[in-house]
């Protein structure tokens, strides 16, 4: 639980360290934004080091916060679980976001530190052994390699949204960009990695109603 405190401590260590970076940034100076003592610095995160690998994950959980995949059934069909997978991704990098927490996760990809490697321990490798299970299911015969590679190409798709949003605002037009939608990207991206994978989202889920429907399971 986060106390009123550590909260502050953490917005105002996203803000800074997002501007100026870890070197440049200074306990003082994210003290006073808090409104803190130095001393609290020390008292919740132990060192600036420290400190800043939990404004990191802050600001990667900013970036997620309130999205998370569904709980799927044993009966629900790979196909569902790959279209669920990527709407919540797309619907993710198409929100709006706190430019305090995009320019310090943009910094941390720019520069890797030892708070990348928490950040993917914690966060985006269970996200990644999930959409890898997903896969599996999807196409059983593939590798680990393999996998990777597809899983690569689909959260590529996604992240271009939100690193790449006023660029493709630019080449379509601003309100053509507009109706680009999380319906619309997320159908596309879905189709997109179904075709990839040489299969068609209305025929596999026929395969899948017709072999669950045997056993009277509806899918």
């Amino acid at each position: 639980m986060t106390d009123a405190t550590q909260q502050r401590l953490l917005e105002a260590a996203e803000e800074i360290f997002g501007e100026k970076g870890f070197k440049a940034a200074s306990i003082r100076e994210i003290s006073k934004r808090a409104s803190a003592n130095i001393a609290a610095v020390n008292y919740y995160f132990g060192d600036k080091e420290r400190l800043y690998i939990e404004a990191v994950k802050y600001a990667h959980r900013g970036c997620t916060q309130g999205m998370p995949f569904p709980e799927w059934t044993p009966e629900t069909t790979p196909i569902r679980k790959l279209r669920d997978f990527i709407r919540v991704m797309v619907t993710r990098m198409m929100q709006p976001q706190s430019p305090a927490s995009t320019q310090l996760m943009m910094r941390e990809l720019a520069q890797p530190t030892a708070a990348c490697a928490e950040v993917v321990r914690e966060y985006i490798r269970p996200m990644a052994e999930k959409l890898g299970g997903i896969l599996a299911e999807l196409k059983s015969e593939s590798t680990g390699r393999s996998r990777f590679l597809i899983a690569f190409s689909i959260v590529g798709q996604c992240l271009f949204y939100r690193i790449h949003r006023p660029i493709a605002a630019m080449l379509v037009g601003e309100e053509e960009f507009e109706k680009y939608d999380v319906d619309l990207v997320a159908s596309h991206i879905t189709a997109f990695t179904l075709n990839a994978l040489g299969l068609e989202e209305k025929s596999a889920d026929a395969v899948m109603c017709s072999t669950t429907s045997a056993t009277g399971v509806e899918p």
